[in-house]
């Protein structure tokens, strides 16, 4: 009965690295995907003269808001997802803080995923290519 234990414990852990292996690949493949719609969406941006604008987080609870050293575009109306002049995208919140109402926050870049909101409680999500040509679309008058 050891033995079968043994071997069916080798298994299981065979199946799970398998499977996070897997996962892995696939989560690589669509961030790879959606660098290069972000890309496509800088360049096209820069093409029809789109404004930049400075970028502003907010803090998670979104009672206050932060300057930011960023330049570019906010995708999505509330403005919690920007793309920078240099083709990162951005989560635009971050911890509330002293320091940053004093000097500002720098938020990190982070990849962007092919559906916008996917496993989110309200239950809307968006392809981000369908959220980047909107914004295209709505050029300056973005509001």
């Amino acid at each position: 009965m050891r033995q079968d234990d043994s071997a069916w414990r080798e298994q299981q852990r065979h199946a799970v690295r398998a499977h996070a292996e897997a996962e892995a690949r696939r989560r690589a493949a669509e961030h790879a995907e959606a660098a290069e719609l972000v890309a496509g969406f800088v360049t096209e941006a820069l093409r029809r003269g789109l404004r930049s604008s400075r970028l502003v987080v907010r803090s998670y609870d979104g009672r206050a808001r932060y300057r930011t050293p960023l330049t570019g575009w906010y995708v999505d109306q509330a403005r919690l997802r920007a793309i920078d002049t240099s083709g990162r995208f951005y989560l635009l919140s971050v911890p509330a803080s002293l320091r940053a109402r004093l000097f500002g926050a720098v938020p990190e870049p982070s990849p962007a995923p092919l559906v916008i909101g996917r496993g989110g409680r309200d239950g809307e999500s968006v392809p981000l290519r369908d959220l980047l040509d909107r914004r295209l679309e709505a050029g300056n008058s973005w509001t």
